[in-house]
């Protein structure tokens, strides 16, 4: 259920969508279901779904997130708009979450090339990541350094052979989506002996690159998750993002775009799962007449109304202001995923409850939402440490 829906005077609040956004929002729930959906279905869990991201690409729909400039053979860098990136993402999710994850991780991975890749990198990858064709993936969590991003270990050594301007990449990486399948890594990795994160590197390094292997990790997730390990794989000034020892701005400028469209992607969650427990309620009889007749349901239907609105009304408002260039991206970023990754599981949740015994039974659209609602709160910034982010940035 969505109240931007309603029929009734339009909405008139800063952050209200467009007559334009809202009927592109119909247009990719339509394509999500009709398009994306059989495919989905017909995909391996726990293994990347090839058709599924080249259909993706066919629809147009990653030339969204990566505008090409027309010069360099990919986007321009900054080109990606926040907003469209959330309405995509919450759309897509409403109908279709794996193809809204396969989305997603194509985004955060070849995101880094756009925002800081050369003319060169991104001429090499960006018209496969838009067509599909090359799968991309992010890698920057480490066995002991997941929400602690810059406690990473992975190490660039400098190359043995005495080329002077490459790296031997020695190490682990964990909890990647996409692992170990992707075409092209983002890797971030310690150049040198700067504590903390001023001795980060970001590198882009081909999924076939000697030395690199990986295993998948048996998760609660339908798409990939693995572990990659890094054997003295080598890397030169032509693969690195940026410049050397500048990769942890390269990851947070990264984190602050995702950030909001991660909960876009819990606001389309929520939303499907309000939508179901408005219907059931509305059909389901009990006590001699409908569920939504007692109190007690429809206190909770608008509890669950009120917060999804909220959240996605949060979203936006990171989205618009990320497009804007306004200052204090860092804290609404964090506002936008840790209120609405929190609102989605509470409305899966009550849903669930409203929906009883048949809810949890495999195959049931609130069976899937449920299993799927719970990643987002943990992954690119746990709740936790978007409390840590808005508080320092209430002092800063």
């Amino acid at each position: 259920m969505d109240l931007s829906d309603q029929k009734g005077p339009p909405m008139v609040t800063p952050f209200a969508l467009d007559p334009q956004q809202r009927a592109w929002r119909e247009e990719l729930r339509t394509l999500a279901a009709e398009r994306l959906r059989p495919l989905a279905a017909a995909g391996e869990p726990g293994r990347v779904n090839r058709p599924l991201v080249a259909t993706l690409g066919e629809l147009g729909l990653l030339a969204r997130l990566f505008p090409a400039d027309g010069t360099s053979g990919g986007p321009a860098a900054g080109a990606v708009r926040a907003m469209d990136l959330c309405l995509l993402r919450e759309s897509l999710a409403r109908e279709c979450t794996e193809a809204e994850t396969a989305l997603a991780l194509q985004g955060l991975g070849a995101y880094p090339v756009v925002q800081s890749g050369s003319a060169r990198q991104r001429a090499r990858w960006m018209p496969e990541v838009v067509a599909g064709r090359a799968v991309a993936a992010f890698a920057l969590s480490e066995p002991a350094a997941g929400s602690d991003a810059a406690a990473l270990e992975l190490c660039a050594e400098p190359d043995p052979s005495g080329a002077g301007d490459g790296w031997r990449l020695t190490g682990e990486k964990a909890w990647i989506s996409n692992a170990p399948d992707a075409d092209v890594y983002t890797v971030f990795a310690r150049t040198g002996q700067a504590p903390g994160s001023r001795g980060v590197t970001a590198f882009l390094v081909p999924g076939d690159s000697a030395g690199l292997s990986g295993r998948r990790l048996d998760m609660l997730s339908p798409h990939p998750i693995g572990t990659l390990t890094f054997d003295g794989v080598p890397v030169g000034a032509g693969d690195v993002l940026g410049v050397p020892g500048g990769g942890f701005r390269v990851a947070m400028r990264t984190l602050d775009l995702f950030r909001p469209s991660v909960g876009a992607f819990a606001v389309g969650m929520a939303r499907a799962a309000l939508a179901a427990a408005v219907a059931h309620a509305g059909e389901r009889r009990a006590f001699g007449g409908p569920l939504k007749d007692l109190q007690a349901v429809s206190h909770q239907l608008a509890e669950m109304a009120t917060r999804t609105e909220a959240a996605a009304l949060l979203v936006y408002a990171a989205a618009a202001a990320y497009d804007a260039g306004e200052p204090g991206i860092a804290a609404r970023s964090a506002m936008a995923k840790l209120f609405a990754t929190e609102t989605a599981q509470y409305v899966v949740d009550a849903a669930v409850q409203l929906h009883g015994a048949r809810a949890l039974r495999r195959g049931h659209l609130l069976e899937h939402l449920y299993r799927e609602v719970r990643a987002p709160r943990i992954y690119e910034g746990a709740s936790e440490v978007q409390r840590t982010i808005i508080a320092k940035e209430l002092y800063r």
